[in-house]
């Protein structure tokens, strides 16, 4: 009887395992087939060129378009408009800073960053760093203060933050121009930027020279990084992780993978990343082992009807 009993309770529980695997198996494959998508569609007639990252899982887009500001969720892939787009403004390179909340828009040929809340889309900056003959490309945040580079200054801005991140008077904004190593030539220079975790050196791109440098923040002072393996020509978005900084070269449709070497005095290429869906990315973020790439798709005409989208691509 005892034997009885054991076998009938082993029947029982294998059932009930086989049931369980029989309804979790499904649905943990299709939960797994909808998170995080391959493809973000952005807005048609969108515009994209920069990128960021904020609390979660959560990214920003801004357009060239008008300005608008695009807020989604990298695990569905839905979104909507946060900041409503302006005549006459644009939203090139983006960052976010997790102490304030606040998303800082470097404003390409108006001479302008912008700064909204992310809470509600609320406008709670806008500063003129140039009058004229500008292009406001790409910022990093530190600590200390935003940075902004501009494509045909060899200049770097500079507004200073406070506690929490606080926003500084207009007043207070500084103009840093680039000596040392930089080279200012014709068409596209300083694109994007990047910053060590403890703020106490920028790294800086010339799309046109195809050139890494790492900056001293407080003096503009350029020593030019030596590179193994090529160049980083095209170069547009940066992305530091680590020791290795993720270059997009907008029109080679790629991310050059450079390892840095400790004192930042020389990097190689170590791994170049395609994927048949970029079609001319400019910026990239990231987000646990993935990147996010931006199709600006600067070679197709843009459209009310252009599709745009993003990119998840794996960083290995």
């Amino acid at each position: 009887m005892n034997i009885l009993k054991q076998n009938f309770y082993q029947r029982t529980i294998l059932s009930m395992l086989v049931l369980m695997v029989a309804l979790v198996v499904p649905l943990g494959t299709a939960l797994a087939g909808q998170a995080f998508p391959t493809i973000i569609p952005l807005p048609n007639g969108f515009s994209p060129e920069g990128i960021a990252i904020g609390k979660g899982h959560t990214f920003y887009a801004g357009s060239l378009a008008n300005g608008a500001i695009y807020q989604g969720d990298l695990r569905t892939g839905n979104g909507s408009i946060l900041v409503e787009g302006q005549d006459g403004r644009l939203a090139v390179g983006l960052k976010y800073d997790q102490r304030s909340q606040y998303l800082f828009v470097s404003g390409g040929p108006t001479g302008y960053a912008y700064v909204y809340d992310t809470r509600n889309g609320a406008e709670v900056g806008a500063y003129q760093l140039s009058v004229s003959g500008s292009f406001i490309n790409d910022v990093i945040i530190t600590r200390q203060a935003a940075y902004f580079t501009d494509s045909f200054q060899a200049v770097l801005y500079r507004l200073p933050l406070g506690p929490g991140g606080s926003l500084p008077d207009p007043s207070d904004i500084q103009t840093i121009p680039l000596s040392g190593d930089w080279q200012q030539v014709q068409g596209f220079n300083a694109n994007g930027i990047e910053a060590t975790p403890n703020g106490s050196t920028l790294i800086v791109v010339n799309s046109t020279l195809g050139a890494l440098y790492r900056v001293a923040p407080a003096t503009g002072v350029a020593t030019e990084i030596s590179l193994v393996g090529g160049d980083v020509g095209f170069g547009d978005g940066l992305l530091l992780r680590g020791k290795t900084l993720f270059v997009v070269q907008n029109q080679l449709n790629q991310v050059a993978a450079v390892e840095l070497s400790k004192d930042l005095a020389s990097g190689e290429i170590t791994q170049v990343i395609t994927d048949p869906n970029f079609d001319f990315p400019t910026t990239v973020a990231s987000f646990g082992n993935a990147l996010y790439v931006v199709n600006a798709r600067f070679n197709v005409p843009p459209t009310p009807d252009t599709e745009y989208n993003i990119v998840r691509v794996s960083m290995k």
